[in-house]
């Protein structure tokens, strides 16, 4: 690598560490990057659970399968509940909810509990290491865990240290993060991290851990929406609107490289946006709804083969909703004088109803309101989510005298007459129909639904004469009917 090269990295990477690192007292708990951060090159979850640790050093703590392990044993868990006489706090998932931890009951000497060797990092670069710990003593009087975090060269040379102090005891569970900032070597990007208890073993001392991650750490880099005051904007599904993407950075980026990415699981997982590499980007509309955030990853041209090395602005979100799903119900059919109830349904994002016209209706603005017209109309449902995204859909309400039962058919295939029906007589009336031959032998039966015999019994035609016909309403206020009607061939 030619001088200059050299030269301007370390003076990115100096400026950088001096933007991010902040002083660190003894028993303070660490602070977090004031400058920009990259992904996560290191992420120590502990996974789902089950089995013994490969960070733990060799004759230090033994596994113990146990959600309550004893002093000097630790285990790999997603739970912890009524230990020890219940002075243990019940925790019912990891840092990050889902998923395990690792859970220490510390032995009586001070020693350390977790070591690991880190090998994905950029060389000559800041770094933030922050790591989630829970205190799960309840006794006021108990000991309290006192961690010590030390970055390593592989040789053993100390890059940087930090102490946690008492880890205090808290009324219910609380994950605490605690890290701090170091610079890999400018030749070797291997580093060590080793936990340390410094506290002994007894009556406390008993701590989770989780989340342990390494983060590089940058000079600031904002983004923003052009003519926004927010970095979200919210539009509606067919919005053709175009957005223009801007960032900005520090002027200690000597020579940076610039690559705009995409993220449609709300920041898990990113991914490079073709072309798209210098500050500003014009995003166009898209076609489908979603969640869209953007963000610009930054990185030194000397390190750029190095995905470890970048770093990364804040996102700017476009949030693409749908609309409303609107069902303003079937076509009904009302008996003059018997309100009904439409049957709509509408599902969306925090939506309004509303009804038009607000004829013969109680209530306009509610999803099902009970209608009692004089005379045949049209109703239309509307729908509208928070974010202003609409729908609509309309529906038919006839008004009719009574149910007339025609007393006759020919089902003859003339196409005439040729099935008994019951105009008007709708579902909601919840009306059982059956009809009996001469014999009292039941041929024909619908119960709620369209009235349509075809003159048949079990694919037999019927001979023709006299049927007894009986309707029996289950809606309340609809009167039974009994009847004869004559089968004409």
């Amino acid at each position: 690598m030619p001088k200059s090269t050299v030269l301007l990295s370390r003076l990115f990477y100096l400026r950088s560490l001096l933007l991010c690192i902040t002083i660190l007292s003894a028993n303070a708990k660490a602070q977090l990057c004031s400058g920009s951060l990259g992904d996560a090159v290191v992420n120590i979850t502990f996974g789902s659970g089950g089995g013994p640790s490969s960070y733990v050093p060799a004759n230090s703590y033994t596994y113990f399968s146990s959600p309550c392990p004893d002093d000097g044993f630790y285990t790999v868990t997603n739970q912890t509940s009524n230990c020890f006489g219940d002075s243990w706090h019940t925790v019912s998932s990891d840092h990050s909810g889902g998923g395990a931890f690792m859970l220490v009951n510390a032995s009586y000497t001070p020693g350390d509990f977790f070591i690991t060797t880190v090998t994905d990092l950029c060389p000559n670069t800041t770094y933030e290491f922050a790591a989630w710990i829970l205190n799960v003593m309840k006794p006021l009087r108990s000991i309290r865990p006192d961690i010590t975090f030390s970055i390593e060269t592989p040789a053993g040379v100390q890059l940087s240290t930090f102490n946690t102090g008492n880890i205090d005891v808290t009324g219910s569970p609380v994950w605490k993060q605690y890290g701090l900032f170091f610079t890999t070597p400018q030749n070797n990007a291997v580093i060590v991290l080793r936990m340390t208890n410094n506290a002994p073993g007894g009556i406390g001392n008993d701590l989770a851990l989780d989340d342990i991650t390494f983060r590089p750490c940058g000079s600031k880099i904002s983004a923003s929406i052009l003519g926004n005051n927010s970095d979200t904007v919210n539009v509606c599904i067919g919005n053709t609107n175009v957005y223009q993407f801007n960032a900005s950075l520090s002027s200690s980026y000597q020579l940076p490289l610039y690559q705009w990415q995409l993220s449609t699981d709300r920041g898990i997982t990113w991914n490079d946006i073709a072309g798209a590499t210098t500050l500003t980007y014009t995003r166009q509309p898209t076609l489908g709804d979603g969640n869209y955030w953007y963000r610009l990853a930054v990185v030194e041209t000397s390190v750029a083969s190095i995905r470890s090395c970048r770093i990364a602005s804040n996102s700017v979100i476009v949030n693409v909703h749908p609309q409303p799903i609107t069902n303003a119900g079937p076509d009904r059919v009302m008996v003059m004088g018997n309100p009904i109830t439409l049957d709509a349904n509408a599902d969306g994002e925090q939506i309004n109803y509303s009804w038009s016209p607000g004829s013969y209706m109680d209530d306009v603005n509610k999803l099902q309101p009970v209608v009692s017209p004089i005379a045949d109309i049209g109703y239309t449902l509307y729908a509208q989510s928070v974010y202003g995204c609409a729908n609509q859909d309309d529906m038919k309400v006839k008004v009719v005298a009574g149910i007339f039962v025609p007393n006759a058919f020919t089902p003859n295939a003339d196409g005439k007459n040729d099935n008994w029906k019951i105009p008007f007589l709708d579902p909601s009336f919840r009306g059982e129909v059956s009809v009996f031959n001469r014999w009292g032998q039941l041929v024909y039966a619908s119960a709620g639904s369209v009235v349509s015999w075809d003159g048949n019994f079990n694919g037999v035609p019927q001979a023709p004469g006299v049927y007894v016909y009986m309707i029996s309403f289950k809606s309340g206020y609809l009167k039974n009917r009994r009847g004869t009607l004559t089968l004409i061939r």
